[in-house]
């Protein structure tokens, strides 16, 4: 059910937000659809098209695409941030009502950003798309994605939506308030979960990449699941302690039993290989959550050194060509 509050911020203009990375395959048909679209939706009155330190032509082919037609800003960074930051940057740079973030590779289908629009203007102050099939991904992505949501709403008691990812709508008031956040290592969905607002999904199939290569292998997948789970949970820490007092335990347990077999029951200790097989055990155990305690270390490290989260080095607007550089 729409939101019953009264509305008091225009609803009027809508925002594309899509972060770039190498994709030069993909390009002309995303500027295509996204003219396609825009001609059926002149509620879309702004494109940011972030580039994040592509290194194959992509900002440049950018410019070109865009140039004369209207709406678009084009931002570049002065090298990869990564694609969290690019969509931090991106939202920085929406002048409209509401923004919609999605993908370069049209995997997040245009249509599907109609319908959040409709809800948008029902009340709605976040719509995100929640993927009921995914085209084109193998079976072990798509167990592993289902699964990282799980373990993430158990780990941070955040309603963070299962089956969604970054592609949504967010309202003016929604940006405002996220501009306010400034985690170095921002996971934007959790974020935009924890900030609340009035929020509803829309169902879609995710599509095949039209062309390119995907930028989330799984060394990626694992950083950023890393990343979303220490910024929002200290589980991990609670279950490194709960771990180290069951160990103790079970030592003492072993110390007392060991006690009673020499000196009640006079019997021998055997099978010094199983002792010592438990010790690299626990050993590993040791270390595996001594690294847990340094990823939480690192990331209060990287949040207290307070430097700039990215760094642009050029503005481009398609409707009145200008260069600016900033950091934020």
């Amino acid at each position: 059910m729409p939101p019953s509050a009264v509305l008091t911020e225009r609803r009027e203009t809508v925002a594309l937000v899509i972060p770039l990375y190498n994709e030069t395959a993909v390009l002309p048909l995303l500027i295509d659809e996204v003219e396609r679209f825009r001609a059926g939706q002149p509620d879309v009155v702004q494109v940011v098209l972030v580039d994040d330190g592509s290194r194959d032509g992509t900002l440049a082919l950018a410019r070109q695409l865009t140039d004369g037609k209207p709406g678009y800003t084009l931002v570049a960074f002065a090298r990869n941030f990564g694609h969290q930051l690019a969509v931090t940057a991106g939202l920085s740079f929406v002048e409209a009502d509401a923004a919609v973030i999605l993908d370069a590779d049209l995997q997040d289908p245009l249509p599907v950003v109609a319908e959040m629009i409709a809800k948008w203007r029902e009340g709605f102050d976040v719509v995100y798309g929640v993927r009921e099939k995914r085209e084109g991904e193998t079976a072990f992505k798509r167990a592993t994605a289902a699964g990282f949501y799980r373990l993430f709403r158990w780990a941070t008691d955040l309603e963070l939506p299962v089956d969604t990812g970054d592609f949504r709508l967010v309202s003016r008031r929604v940006i405002d308030a996220y501009a306010k956040m400034g985690e170095q290592q921002p996971f934007v969905r959790g974020l935009i979960a924890w900030l609340g607002f009035e929020q509803v999904g829309v169902p879609y199939t995710r599509a095949p990449r039209a062309a390119g290569e995907t930028k989330y292998p799984l060394r990626k997948m694992l950083r950023f699941a890393v990343t979303g789970l220490t910024a929002f949970s200290d589980r991990p820490l609670k279950l490194a302690a709960w771990v180290g007092f069951a160990t103790s335990a079970l030592a003492v347990a072993g110390f007392v039993w060991a006690l009673l077999a020499k000196l009640v029951w006079n019997a021998a200790l055997p099978g010094w290989t199983s002792i010592a097989l438990v010790s690299f055990f626990f050993g590993g155990v040791q270390l595996f959550f001594l690294g847990v305690i340094g990823l939480y270390l690192a990331r209060v490290f990287d949040e207290v050194r307070g430097r700039p989260r990215f760094v642009v080095k050029d503005v481009w607007r398609s409707s009145a060509p200008g260069a600016d550089v900033r950091g934020a």
